[in-house]
């Protein structure tokens, strides 16, 4: 699957948000770091997967609450509650991006060193459980 010209931005917006909010958490909930990679990724987003998915994605009945709170910690950061912020976005962020975490996972388990430690006996079942990940009796 080849990306056109605009996803290949969006993935990259959507990359930097990621990677400046974590530095912002990184060091001691940096305010500007944080709101500056809210707005990257939020911007991102729609360039990646579409404006018109991305909103029937945030307006679904079941990701509403995860909706509601993501936004509220935006508005907590750009208000200069960054800690608080972080907190209400990562709750919102568990429940609107939750259901892709398996399919991460069993991505990451590709990726050649890091595979090799997530395929560990004991690193897989923590994993799996975090992730959700259902085994089949069989």
């Amino acid at each position: 699957m080849w990306l056109s010209d605009g996803q290949k931005v969006g993935v990259g917006l959507t990359s930097f948000g990621t990677l400046f909010m974590l530095l912002g958490c990184i060091l001691l909930f940096d305010g500007a770091l944080i709101a500056l990679g809210n707005i990257l990724f939020v911007a991102g987003l729609p360039l990646v997967i579409g404006p018109r998915k991305t909103f029937y994605f945030f307006a679904r009945r079941n990701k509403l609450r995860g909706t509601f709170c993501f936004l509220t910690g935006i508005l907590l950061v750009f208000l200069k509650y960054p800690f608080f912020g972080i907190i209400v976005e990562s709750i919102g962020f568990l429940n609107l991006f939750g259901d892709f975490f398996p399919v991460v996972l069993s991505f990451l388990r590709q990726v050649p060193i890091l595979g090799t430690f997530l395929s560990l006996p004991v690193v897989r079942q923590l994993t799996d459980r975090i992730a959700g990940v259902r085994q089949s009796p069989v």
